[in-house]
């Protein structure tokens, strides 16, 4: 290892030479020691264990407080004459639900309720944010544009939703489906041989019947087909800076897959198509106006949020780098596709992800309009039990669950989208 060898300058006379009279000083040389062992840190130092130090921390705290919270509530409820029991989720519920996606009847137990309005509250949030999701994307899109008349309705369509309470929009929205839609027996067509009444949407769902073990094997073929492609292409993409289609290769697997089980028998599906009788429609899947209302309501408020938040992702994208892509020939869409958001998705994400969860929260509120939703089944519980203490606790570990996996999800969406090496 070399040493570190200290630099003099000599004062100079007008010819260029050192000053008479000075000695020059001798050439000094540090003498470096060879690398001594570093000592090893402490295991608290270590970013990983710290970590896990102060999680484990926060937990045995969070359930210290949940304890000290259980045994006061006991104790409270105890000099009341109550106590806490779940047993009750095991009797008959004794009344009815609009909405169901699995069979129910008031002979059912109050747990197969709760599952009912559950099932109903996760249809609702989902369905709202594939919605909003596709609708934000498109006018965050629109806000960027270089077209004055699109950029200015996406602006006052944003500005008019977000500055609007959500309450007030869900029941306008109701009230203008419930007054305005028309009657059963003058029922609006809809393409595709639905129906749109003031009784809510009705649709043709397929009703299919398949062998399940060719189903779960045809699954897992293609899933593992998908992830080998996926594999090939990126590795391919490292070799070249050639990147093959994904997606498209797996529909078509997909297709392929499903039109061989139909081929060979073991896939049937037969369409169910709502039909006008009477005063009634019948067949085909019915939205009732409660959930259509909710949908869409939800869906256009969080759409203009989530636009929002697509339009500050995009601005977070050098200007530099779409002039270049224009330069290279690129079209805008191809500058949008391959350039702009693969690189504002890291901006956009942690919002979206907030714009998530209180997306699956605000569900709650569809109590107002009358949909059977998790709230709206936990209150009628409520009023024939007395139960509210044990009820509430499902509902909030409820909530609580799915908010954890969505962000979860979202974490690990985020952890995939980041650059190598940030």
């Amino acid at each position: 290892m070399l040493g570190a060898f200290p630099v003099f300058r000599w004062p100079r006379t007008g010819a260029g030479g050192p000053v008479a009279g000075r000695p020059m000083p001798a050439t000094l040389a540090t003498q470096v020691s060879p690398d001594l062992p570093r000592p090893r840190p402490s295991l608290f130092t270590r970013r990983r264990i710290r970590s896990a130090v102060w999680q484990t921390a926060l937990a045995v705290a969070l359930l210290t407080l949940g304890y000290v919270a259980h045994l006061n509530i006991t104790r409270n409820l105890a000099a009341s004459g109550v106590s806490i029991d779940f047993g009750f989720l095991a009797r008959e519920a004794g009344f009815d639900v609009s909405e169901q996606l699995i069979a129910y009847t008031p002979k059912d137990s109050y747990a197969r309720v709760l599952l009912v309005g559950l099932l109903n509250t996760l249809l609702l949030a989902a369905t709202t944010l594939v919605a909003a999701t596709v609708v934000g994307l498109m006018v965050g899109v629109a806000l960027t544009s270089r077209n004055w008349l699109l950029r200015t309705l996406a602006r006052v369509y944003v500005e008019l939703l977000r500055n609007l309470p959500k309450l007030l929009v869900i029941l306008a929205i109701y009230v203008l489906m419930v007054r305005r839609l028309p009657l059963v027996r003058a029922a609006w067509p809809v393409p595709g041989g639905g129906f749109l009444s003031n009784r809510g949407l009705y649709l043709p769902w397929p009703e299919i019947a398949v062998g399940g073990l060719a189903l779960v094997l045809t699954l897992a073929v293609w899933l593992g087909a998908t992830m080998v492609w996926a594999r090939i292409v990126k590795r391919r993409q490292d070799l070249t800076g050639r990147r093959l289609p994904v997606a498209l290769p797996s529909l078509a697997g997909i297709a392929l897959a499903l039109a061989a089980l139909l081929g060979t028998g073991l896939l049937h599906v037969d369409w169910s198509m709502p039909v006008l009788k009477g005063f009634n429609i019948v067949g085909g899947a019915h939205l009732t106006v409660q959930f259509t209302a909710l949908w869409v309501s939800l869906s256009v408020y969080h759409a203009s949020q989530i636009a929002e938040i697509v339009r500050g992702g995009i601005v977070s994208v050098d200007r530099g780098q779409r002039e270049a892509a224009l330069a290279q020939g690129l079209r805008p869409l191809q500058i949008l596709r391959l350039i702009v958001l693969p690189q504002a998705i890291r901006v956009i994400v942690p919002p979206l992800g907030n714009q998530y969860l209180n997306l699956i929260k605000n569900t709650s509120i569809a109590l107002a309009v009358g949909y059977s939703d998790l709230v709206g089944v936990m209150n009628t519980a409520v009023n024939q039990t007395f139960r509210p203490v044990e009820l509430m606790a499902v509902v909030m570990v409820v909530f609580l669950a799915i908010n954890l996996t969505t962000a979860a999800a979202l974490n690990w969406f985020a952890a995939a989208t980041r650059p190598v090496g940030r």
